[in-house]
């Protein structure tokens, strides 16, 4: 079995896959990794991988240095199923091409956008090929809105739930209303782009934020909120 740990922004994911089927999953602090011995228990563990947006802490080094499996570290020097043309690939985050190499192993052969919509919301594309050919990142949902605060004097914090209308009636729903419209107009535009090129391109959607999909998009995204840990799992397994 192997050990998938995925440390991003705000959490980190630490799952157990037996071949290609996620059996186990814990979410974790990002900065500590608490209780990681913990997952592994109860199962073969006999190789774990690892990828990270962030500096690890020491106390997460001791806790990956605890683990009785070798680990690899997802980096730019790191062998993949795919190939990229990325011209900085050391600054290319793992969460990234971790995601895209999900998307190919389950849809290869294919074009494929993939949106990652999580702290920020990725766009990454690759070729029937299997070329990555890079991708764009802008503000995610929570930040868009944090943003609106921060940088306004008196535009309130608003939550991403509540009351969503075509045209907001007061501060709170122009607001959940503009970010949650606007990001979902640039999904549409991203695709709508790469389909006048790649007009069999598969959509793939994944990431922690959820968006109300009751548009024309719904029927041409896969969504999947694992992509990202069974890309890492396939890296893995190809490294063994």
């Amino acid at each position: 079995m192997n050990l998938v740990i995925d440390i991003g922004n705000t959490i980190a994911k630490a799952a157990i896959f037996d071949g290609q089927t996620l059996v186990q999953l814990h979410h974790l602090p990002n900065h500590t990794l608490d209780t990681l011995s913990e997952v592994c228990q109860g199962h073969d563990v006999t190789h774990a991988i690892v990828a990270t947006v962030v500096t690890l802490s020491a106390e997460a080094k001791r806790q990956l240095e605890a683990l009785s499996v070798p680990i690899l570290y997802l980096s730019a020097h790191t062998p993949l199923p795919i190939r990229h043309t990325y011209e900085t690939p050391e600054t290319l985050g793992p969460d990234r091409l971790a995601a895209v190499v999900g998307a190919v192993t389950q849809q290869p052969g294919r074009d494929i956008l993939v949106i990652d919509a999580g702290t920020c919301i990725t766009y990454e594309f690759v070729d029937a090929t299997g070329c990555y050919h890079g991708g764009n990142i802008s503000p995610g949902m929570q930040m868009r809105l944090r943003a609106l605060h921060q940088f306004t004097s008196r535009l309130p914090l608003v939550a991403p739930e509540g009351r969503l209308l075509p045209m907001g009636k007061d501060t709170d729903t122009a607001i959940r209303s503009g970010v949650r419209q606007g990001i979902a107009y640039e999904m549409a535009g991203y695709i709508a782009e790469l389909r006048s090129k790649y007009p069999e391109v598969l959509v793939f959607l994944t990431g922690g934020d959820s968006f109300p999909f009751d548009t024309k998009l719904k029927s041409i995204i896969f969504a999947d909120r694992f992509l990202v840990l069974k890309g890492l799992n396939r890296i893995l397994d190809y490294n063994k």
